[in-house]
C-alpha cells in the first residue's frame, strides 16, 4: 500500500485572507526548570487543511464535533479540474465518482452554486479541493451555505499536487473540537490492492 499525505501544515501555509497566522508558543523548555518541551498553539480553525461543519453557515448546524465520522473514511474519487464546475459539469463527471469527491486544481478548483444540486442528487458526502475555499469568491458564501444545509461536509486546502486521478481510500479525520464550526485534520490517500478492504 502506498500512502500520500494530502494535507497542507498548519504552521507555514499562509493564511485565508484576513485571518490571523498560525503561531506556535513555546511555554517551557528541556533544562533546569523543566523536564519536557511543551508549546501552545494559537490558529484559526479554519487553518490549512481543514474540515467545515454545518456550523460554519448555519446558526443551529452540527459543530465538528457531531459529525459521523464514517464521512471521513472511505472511497474517494481524485479529478482534475480549473476553473468553477457547474451543475452540468457534474452531472457529467458524478456517475463514475465515489461519494467523497477531491477537486484538483493547482489551487483553482471551485463549485459554483448549481453544482451542488448535482452533488445532492448523487449522494455525495463529502467534497474536498486544493483550493483553499470550495466556492469561488463571487459566490464563496452562497456555495458553502447550499453544501453545509445539505449535509455535505466541505474539506479544504488539500496538497494534491502529486497525486493522480483515480479512486483512493480517504482518511481525514478532523480534530474533535466541542462547539467549534471547523477543525484542522491530517487528510491521507491510501492506494493498493489492500486498501479497500474493510
Amino acid at each position: 500500500m502506498f500512502f500520500y499525505d494530502i494535507s497542507r501544515d498548519l504552521t507555514t501555509t499562509p493564511p485565508y485572507h484576513g485571518d490571523r497566522a498560525t503561531s506556535i508558543i513555546r511555554v517551557a523548555n528541556i533544562g533546569m526548570e523543566s523536564h519536557y518541551n511543551i508549546s501552545e498553539i494559537h490558529c484559526n480553525a479554519h487553518s490549512a487543511t481543514h474540515i467545515d461543519a454545518p456550523m460554519h453557515s448555519l446558526r443551529t448546524g452540527k459543530d465538528v464535533s457531531q459529525l459521523d465520522l464514517s464521512i471521513f473514511y472511505g472511497e474517494c474519487s481524485v479529478i482534475s479540474i480549473q476553473g468553477v464546475l457547474t451543475g452540468e459539469h457534474m452531472d457529467k463527471i458524478l456517475p463514475y465518482c465515489k461519494k467523497r469527491v477531491l477537486l484538483h486544481g493547482d489551487g483553482k478548483a471551485f463549485i459554483s452554486s448549481t453544482a451542488v444540486d448535482s452533488l445532492v442528487n448523487h449522494g455525495v458526502l463529502l467534497v474536498g479541493t486544493d483550493a483553499d475555499s470550495i466556492g469561488a469568491d463571487f459566490e464563496e458564501e452562497k456555495v458553502h451555505y447550499q453544501l453545509l444545509r445539505s449535509d455535505i461536509v466541505i474539506l479544504e486546502n488539500l496538497n494534491l499536487s502529486s497525486i493522480k486521478d483515480g479512486v483512493y481510500l480517504l482518511n481525514a479525520f478532523p480534530i474533535k473540537i466541542t462547539g467549534c464550526e471547523s477543525a484542522p485534520c491530517r487528510a491521507v490517500l491510501i492506494e493498493g490492492e489492500k486498501a479497500f478492504i474493510f
